[in-house]
């Protein structure tokens, strides 16, 4: 008897339908394929244990499993509980009149509980846009995949509930969410605030215009001065996640198994901060079978690489084409897989090895040479990539010991959302163009235009800084930026001269101030 049901492969963020051929005859043998990995043959062995322990008989004949289509590489343990009930079916142990319009996923335990899968949402998607009836999914992953519109989900907690279900047994009621609370109430809760940072006026003003045009941003301090805090608050001033962007960044976690225990939509921006000793395939995805790395992980958030310089050179040279391109092409012999990442990129690093330097409080014994070569470990391509370059002294013992409040995330989040708004009317006709950061050339000479007395300042403020010619166009999206703040249709001469200031380290002198 030949029996067919249906689950689905993950490739990339996309999923790709599989249709589970099973036929049995006579004999013993058991006969898996279509590039099944090592995971799903063994589910032979988990499937024979399932059974018993469930009080059910796996038939003794010879079973032939194929996945289809044959030339997709299969992993995982999802295809237990597809393969499971089409051998039940060839024993007429399950009806088969609901087979084909529900798509079936799992991985069966022992004892015949089903275990959550990665990539439930990606699958969800997949099965409404195939026309499927509705899914049926382990109870864990419910929640994730409930979020898809128009599609009966229904999640199980064990193998004998799914056999219930295909032979009417019992009624299951599909799984529903609520998306006001699951997202809309969600996204305004952050554990950091700028209104618990002391002091530090000039760094916040920089964080609030990175955040209003989508800038990289690199803070220059030493220890203990808060570039880490600053840091972790930047989320909590950023527009908030729309509901388009939510589900693809719940898609990439949940295909890399980060998402938390019943969780349905991610509702506020990722902040990933790896540590220096992270790898290049770790950063940027990838592996036998790709998953995605940290800057995917961090798509429509913000990565944050503490400690800079300490990072392997290999590991911040491959972050310059994400940088650019916004996407990252893990490639192999027979496939490519693209995996977005938009995101913020901040850094923070210490002025020199001892990290004092230019620090009124302690003494730099760091010479000239030193300090240079110390900073040129970050290299210039990977610093042409970032447009604001900010300075940070210690926080002085009166700031510290203040008890009033500073102004709290939410309000420069709105003065954010603002600048945001005249950006998303500015770039509305230009596809993949959302804020000032993501200009190309052409755009900046549009949109960026000086009159005379600004251009000429511009032009003796690079001259006297000794500012390399990369930093030019860098200083007019930042000023683009902070005259959307102010509400200003043209950029003015405070705009410039201000934007001018965060790009400090390309003075030709900063080592030897």
């Amino acid at each position: 008897m030949l029996v067919k049901t249906f689950c689905a492969a993950i490739n990339g963020l996309d999923a790709t339908t599989i249709t589970v051929e099973v036929c049995t005859r006579m004999g013993v043998h058991f006969h898996l394929s279509g590039l099944p990995d090592t995971s799903v043959k063994e589910s032979h062995d988990r499937l024979r244990a399932a059974f018993n322990n469930t009080g059910l008989h796996f038939p003794g004949k010879d079973i032939t499993v194929n996945l289809s289509p044959a030339d997709i590489h299969k992993e995982g343990s999802g295809y237990d509980l597809p393969i499971a009930i089409a051998i039940l079916a060839c024993e007429e142990n399950v009806k088969i009149d609901k087979l084909n319009d529900y798509m079936i996923i799992g991985e069966i335990g022992l004892d015949g509980s089903l275990r959550p899968i990665r990539g439930a949402l990606s699958v969800a998607l997949k099965a409404k846009a195939e026309g499927f009836k509705g899914i049926i999914i382990p109870k864990k992953n419910e929640k994730e995949a409930a979020v898809v519109d128009n599609l009966q989900v229904y999640g199980m907690e064990t193998l004998t509930d799914v056999i219930d279900f295909c032979n009417d047994n019992k009624d299951f009621m599909p799984a529903t969410i609520d998306l006001q609370k699951e997202f809309y109430n969600h996204q305004l809760k952050y554990e950091f605030d700028f209104a618990d940072v002391k002091g530090q006026q000039q760094v916040k003003r920089a964080l609030e215009i990175a955040a209003a045009g989508g800038h990289n941003v690199i803070m220059i301090g030493p220890p203990g001065s808060g570039k880490s805090m600053m840091a972790k608050c930047l989320p909590s001033i950023l527009p908030p996640l729309s509901l388009e962007e939510s589900l693809e960044t719940t898609q990439i976690h949940s295909i890399a198994g980060k998402l938390g225990k019943n969780t349905a939509l991610i509702s506020q921006r990722p902040f990933r901060s790896p540590h220096h000793t992270i790898s290049s395939v770790a950063i940027v995805g990838g592996g036998t079978n790709p998953q995605p790395g940290e800057v995917s992980l961090a798509h429509n958030g913000v990565l944050f690489c503490d400690e800079l310089p300490e990072f392997n050179k290999n590991v911040l040279e491959v972050l310059r084409q994400p940088l650019e391109d916004r996407k990252i092409s893990v490639s192999r012999i027979k496939y490519s897989i693209d995996f977005p990442c938009s995101f913020m990129f901040v850094a923070s690093m210490n002025p020199c090895p001892c990290g004092y330097h230019n620090d009124p409080t302690h003494t730099c014994l760091c010479t000239p040479g030193q300090i240079q070569r110390y900073m040129n470990k970050v290299s210039g391509p990977l610093m042409d990539r970032i447009d604001i370059q900010c300075e940070i002294q210690a926080v002085p013992f009166k700031d510290i010991s203040q008890s009033e409040q500073a102004e709290p995330s939410s309000e420069i989040r709105k003065r954010v959302i603002s600048a945001r708004r005249v950006q998303t009317e500015r770039f509305k006709n230009v596809p993949n163009i959302h804020c000032n950061a993501q200009m190309t050339e052409r755009m900046i000479h549009q949109h960026c235009g000086l009159d005379e007395k600004t251009l000429n300042i511009l032009q003796k403020a690079m001259e006297r800084l000794s500012l390399s010619a990369r930093a030019y166009s860098r200083i007019l999206k930042v000023a683009r930026t902070i005259a959307d703040l102010e509400g200003k249709e043209n950029i003015e001469v405070h705009h410039v001269a201000e934007a001018v200031g965060y790009r400090n380290l390309d003075r030709g002198d900063w080592a030897e101030r």
